[in-house]
């Protein structure tokens, strides 16, 4: 696969870093977690950059190594599950974070913020899993 290696792992560097801030703040309570502002508008601009890093990642893959461009953000993770780059779940798992990264930048009135504590909380593996495999192809 002719990919740039600078731009996985500086991308990779940019998850790995939110998703250390991203933990702290999910060690807190749901109930604090939900009383704090700052730690919900840190918790979202830190989830939006993993994802954005991811998305990058993946458009990169995808114009690379699968000669595609995907209609939408979801649809570049779809490409890539169906290419058995990344597993079918890990797949999904990522298409409903480029669902919610949406949410972060065009909707943010409507966010719910139960939602963005679940995804700190259970499902920054997926990030985490996407680096190690991406960067394994490297």
């Amino acid at each position: 696969m002719n990919l740039n290696h600078d731009l996985v792992r500086n991308r990779c560097r940019e998850i790995t870093e939110s998703l250390t801030r991203l933990e702290r703040i999910g060690a807190m309570s749901k109930v604090a977690f939900l009383q704090d502002q700052d730690a919900k508008d840190i918790a979202s601009y830190r989830l939006l950059i993993a994802i954005e890093a991811a998305l990058s990642i993946c458009y990169h893959i995808s114009s690379k190594h699968l000669k595609k461009v995907p209609e939408n953000y979801a649809d570049c993770f779809q490409l890539v599950g169906d290419a058995g780059i990344i597993s079918a779940e890990l797949s999904f798992n990522l298409q409903k974070m480029a669902r919610f990264r949406n949410l972060l930048v065009h909707v943010y009135w409507e966010i719910d913020e139960e939602a963005l504590y679940t995804i700190i909380t259970s499902h920054l593996d997926d990030l985490r899993k996407y680096c190690q495999i991406i960067v394994g192809l490297l």
